[in-house]
């Protein structure tokens, strides 16, 4: 810088704050702490480089001593111990000493001297038997503490000796005792001789075996030895390994002992347990296990460790073979017999329940195919895995719950309960709320994890589940006061709803019997509930749904957010989850309670209503959609009274017109049909219309039997009339397209492709037919079905269901169902002889049916087919090109509103007479008409006297249909009217003439006649003409 004229030096200041001072004492600090850390590095590292010297001269000294002890005894015992006797395992002698000290496992001279040992005192053994004396001599209790060291090192190093030769000897591991030269079968009886329960020492040995892993060592040996897990090895004896595993695994289990406790990490559960397939390689260990009650044990101490140690597991065998999976399996398969014991307390029961909730939580689900499925002829599942699992051990885990192991487990909670003796006023004892809180929540679990339908027969019809949960549910209702569940449910927040589980469980159990149940047990029997306590059921449902989608706010609390946090092991023991599952599971069974109501009145309609759901505000909020509401209409509709519902489907109908009324305005769709050929010319017309035509107006002009055109202009009223004049011809059963019940009542033709080569597309077109008529609100005369409306929900038909169809198969299912005698003398088998037209044809209701009999215990199975057959799979092409054609104008969340009943309904209106004063209430008048003129009094007298079939003719007459509005002539568009067809001075000619109508704008003109009589006489004329449209 040039020189500014300025001597004085300038000050420095420190922007920071700081003086230099300061910052210097805060690098020398810097410095002192980067110096400190790097002298104790050095320290470290010094340390270390001492101990590892320390550790590899200590290691080299070892292995020099073990080289001069090894010499030492190939000199006095020669290399394969050539010079040995059954003496040298005595006190005194040097034998084992040297050979316990040099003995390594990798070494194979080492394993040669060993396996020599092994034979020479397996000779021993087998000629004087008293091994006590061959080790200690005559004095065991002298010298007890140098016997023992030697024995139990003994069994530990031909352990070792295996596992670290394993894979050379994969060949002999499962061989059994009879190839008595094998290596591996000399060393694992060296074995089973030192751990005899018999001798003194046999606790020392297997509290040793156990600090240093013996069933890793036995793990690895089975995975080994296992050429394929999923085929077992055949073999007539136990093998020498099941021997040792039996010894060690009972000895901890069964006696009392002083083995110290060992890391559940290496205990036999944890390793042993969690091989895939277990059983199946050491099917004599299995008998063992479960004849000594050795599941009692190992349950209980996987209950104590397994739910807080989630990381005790082992790797897994193999990815598709996960540990947790593999260790359910082998628990299922074996606990079984445990469970069945009488004496069998419910805490064994608590802690299978404990251990197994846990498993099946980590487990992912498992999807049944359509062809296990009861119903699977006519339901596709879909399959979904998170997870990788062998579909063998998915085959192992369904197969293993069982229902025998359902019953056994459910009878062994509920022994005590079943046994107290327990009134209504009283609530729930502790040791109840534990035992329903337990099989709550392993079956909500096992529910969503395996396939239901291996699940529910056994629980429905073998347990005392329903009616004890009922019993429970009924007392803590009556009482208002549900317990706080623990243990198993402990992680749940203390708000969650105390209905929740207990609902979740009880509900698909109790749908399930539903399913099977006929009639005469339901409404005469009473079974499997009293009529009484199923209304009582119907209200506790409609409070549980209510508060579940309406009470209950939409967004989650601050403690459900903390339970949605919860890790993995609790996601379907979660409170969304339980209350995903209740919602499903309470709609559906409250639905099929409705479905029993409908077929005979027990309780009142109301009963399913929802006092709250009859409000305008919620009929406004459904009509929005994307509110609570709309969400109760769309998993509960049962809940809102018809009438609302009816009005929230119109409404959405006529949104619907509005959205394609005006594209359709310009280009609507003219056909002309002859009235005598009315189906074939609409199905060659309006078949090939588009879903977006369909959904448009569609205008008609009829041709008669003369080839000349009707009069009249279509504006609607024409179309009425042609729509129900087609929907009788079609659904006519003279045309071969649907058959008709006892009761009248329709249902597709099985058959129907014997006389239409079209029948699909012929269903395909009545279904937009049908679904067209429903579309415009127009009514049709067509009674169809129950079974064949539940297709219309995408819904299955059950036993219930074929009374309707076929009432003598239907009283020949009764009696096999109820039959007490053997059923397999009868010589069913899963067979059904179809009969059409003459021509029979036998199906299999099962692969392999030919072949497998009906018996006591596959007699409910083979009902459920055999309806399944009748009400699903003979109709499944018709009903679905059916279905097809409705959807096209009808869409899937309109019509699932409402049940079967009430779809009837929508289609053919109220069977009961014509409300007439609901029409004159809501009746127009002009021309010089008034509600008091004397000829519309006179007109309205007649009407009433009309009987109900002329009243149905008149209102096809003036409206084109012969069925009034679902809900009143309130909603008639437009408005009835009654004009005067007449002048102000009227003449006889005026007076002669018949009445007319413009059914397009729901007209009727009226002369003004002089008398009943004659008004009675012209009307019935008028109306009875069939004339067509030509008289208007």
């Amino acid at each position: 810088m040039f020189f500014t004229g300025d001597a004085s030096t300038r000050k420095r200041v420190d922007l920071g704050g700081r003086s230099s001072k300061e910052r210097d004492r805060q690098m020398l600090l810097e410095q002192t702490r980067l110096e400190r850390k790097r002298r104790l590095g050095l320290r470290q590292q010094t340390n270390a480089a001492i101990k590892i010297q320390k550790c590899f001269r200590g290691r080299k000294a070892v292995e020099i001593a073990r080289l001069e002890v090894r010499e030492q005894f190939s000199f006095t015992f020669g290399n394969r111990c050539q010079k040995a006797d059954w003496r040298c395992f005595g006190p005194d002698s040097e034998f084992l000493r040297q050979l316990l000290f040099f003995f390594t496992a990798n070494n194979n001279g080492d394993v040669t001297i060993l396996l020599e040992a092994c034979h020479l005192l397996l000779q021993y053994v087998q000629h004087n038997g008293n091994i006590l004396s061959l080790f200690a001599g005559l004095e065991y209790s002298s010298k007890r503490f140098l016997v023992d060291h030697r024995v139990k090192k003994l069994a530990y190093i031909c352990l070792q000796a295996i596992y670290q030769n394993r894979n050379h000897l994969k060949n002999q591991i499962l061989m059994p005792s009879k190839y008595s030269t094998m290596p591996t079968i000399i060393f694992l009886e060296t074995v089973v001789c030192l751990t005899n329960p018999e001798l003194p020492w046999v606790c020392k040995i297997v509290d040793y075996l156990m600090q240093r892993k013996v069933f890793s060592l036995l793990r690895g040996m089975v995975l080994t030895g296992v050429q394929n897990v999923k085929t077992p090895e055949s073999c007539e004896s136990a093998s020498s390994l099941e021997h040792v595993i039996i010894l060690i695994a009972s000895h901890v289990g069964q006696h009392p002992c002083c083995c110290s406790n060992v890391d559940p990490q290496w205990s036999f559960s944890s390793q042993l347990l969690t091989i895939p397939f277990l059983w199946h390689h050491l099917p004599y260990f299995k008998e063992v296990f479960s004849s000594r009650g050795l599941g009692k044990y190992y349950i209980h101490q996987m209950a104590s460790c397994l739910p807080n140690h989630v990381r005790v597991l082992p790797n897994d065998a193999a990815l598709e073979y996960p540990a947790h999976a593999c260790l359910l399996g082998n628990l299922l398969e074996a606990a079984g017999v445990a469970l069945s014991e009488r004496n069998c307390a419910s805490n064994t029961a608590l802690d299978f329940v404990a251990v197994s909730t846990f498993l099946l939580e980590a487990l992912p689900t498992v999807k049944s195919s359509a062809r296990d499925q009861p119903g699977g002829n006519d339901v596709i599942m879909e399959e979904e895995f998170k997870e990788t699992l062998n579909i063998d051990l998915e085959r192992q885990i369904c197969s293993a719950m069982d229902s025998c192991l359902l019953q056994h487990l459910v009878n062994a909670l509920f022994r005590d309960i079943l046994h107290a003796d327990i009134s209504d006023r009283d609530g729930p004892s502790s040791e109840e709320v534990e035992a329903i809180s337990a099989v709550c929540a392993f079956l909500h679990v096992t529910f969503n994890t395996l396939p239901l339908a291996l699940l529910m027969t056994g629980l429905a019809y073998r347990t005392e589940l329903v009616p004890t949960l009922w019993n429970f549910i009924k007392r803590c209702h009556e009482n208002n006061n549900w317990p706080i569940f623990s243990k198993l449910t402990a992680h749940l927040p203390g708000d969650t709803l105390g209905w929740l589980l207990p609902l979740a469980v009880f509900c698909p159990v109790y749908k399930h019997m539903l399913m099977i149940v006929d009639n005469e047990e339901f409404y005469e029997q009473e079974k499997p509930l009293s009529l009484k306590d199923t209304r009582s059921l119907i209200v506790i449902l409609k409070q549980a749904l209510w508060q579940l989608f309406w009470t209950i706010p939409m967004h989650a609390s601050s403690s459900q957010k903390s339970s949605t946090s919860l890790s993995s092991s609790h996601k379907k023991l979660s409170v969304e989850s339980i209350k995903n599952r209740s919602k499903d599971v309470i709609s559906e069974l409250l639905s099929q309670l409705q479905d029993w109501n409908n077929r005979r009145p027990f309780a009142p309609g109301s009963d399913f209503h929802s006092q709250e759901a009859m409000s305008e505000t919620f009929v406004s909020q459904a009509i929005l959609g994307n509110t609570r509401a709309s969400e109760i209409l769309k998993h509960a509709p049962f809940l809102v009274p018809f009438t609302s519902r009816v009005r929230i489907f119109a409404s959405q109908l006529e949104a619907s017109r509005e959205r394609n009324g005006p594209h359709h305005a310009l280009s609507r769709n003219r056909f002309k049909i002859r009235r005598n050929r009315i189906l074939e010319d609409a199905f060659n017309q309006l078949s090939m219309l588009s879903e977006e035509d369909l959904r448009g107006p569609i205008r008609v002009t009829f041709v008669n039997e003369f080839g000349v055109e009707e009069a009249g202009i279509d504006g609607g009223g024409i179309f009425k009339d042609f729509m129900e004049n087609i929907t009788q011809a079609a659904f006519d059963v003279q045309y071969g397209l649907f058959k008709e019940t006892a009761d009248h009542l329709l249902y597709p033709n099985p058959g129907s492709g014997l006389i239409h080569e079209q029948h699909l597309q012929f269903f395909h077109f009545l279904g937009s037919l049908l679904g067209k008529a429903m579309y415009e609100g127009i009514l049709v005369d067509v009674p169809f079905a129950t079974f064949f409306l539940s297709k219309l929900k995408r819904k299955h038909n059950y036993l219930h269901d074929l009374p309707s169809l076929d009432p003598e198969l239907y009283r020949h299912l009764l009696f096999l169902k109820h039959y007490e005698g053997d059923v397999s003398e009868l010589e069913l088998y899963f067979v059904i002889v179809n009969n059409e037209y003459g021509e029979q044809r036998e199906e299999e209701l099962l692969p392999g049916g030919k072949e497998k009999r009906v018996t006591s215990d596959n007699v409910i199975q083979f009902i459920h087919l055999i309806s399944n057959h009748r009400l699903n799979y003979q109709l499944r092409h018709q009903s679905s090109h059916f279905l097809r054609g409705f959807e096209q104008l009808i869409q899937k969340e309109w019509i699932e509103m409402f049940n079967e009943h009430e779809i009837q309904l929508l289609v053919s209106g109220s069977l009961e007479c014509m409300d007439v004063d609901d029409l004159r209430s809501n009746a127009h008048y002009s021309g010089g008409y008034h509600p008091d003129h004397h000829v519309i009094e006179m007109f309205w007298e007649v009407l009433k006297s009309f009987s109900l079939e002329y009243q149905k003719k008149f209102l096809k007459f003036v409206t084109g249909c012969s069925r009034g509005p679902l809900l009143g002539f309130k909603y008639l568009e437009p408005k009835f009217c009654i004009q005067r067809a007449a002048p102000l001075i009227v003449s006889e000619e005026d007076l002669d003439r018949l009445p007319t109508s413009a059914t397009c704008m729901n007209l009727l003109k009226l002369p003004p006649y002089k008398n009943e009589e004659q008004m009675r006489t012209k009307l019935m004329y008028a109306i009875s003409a069939d004339a067509g449209f030509d008289l208007s």
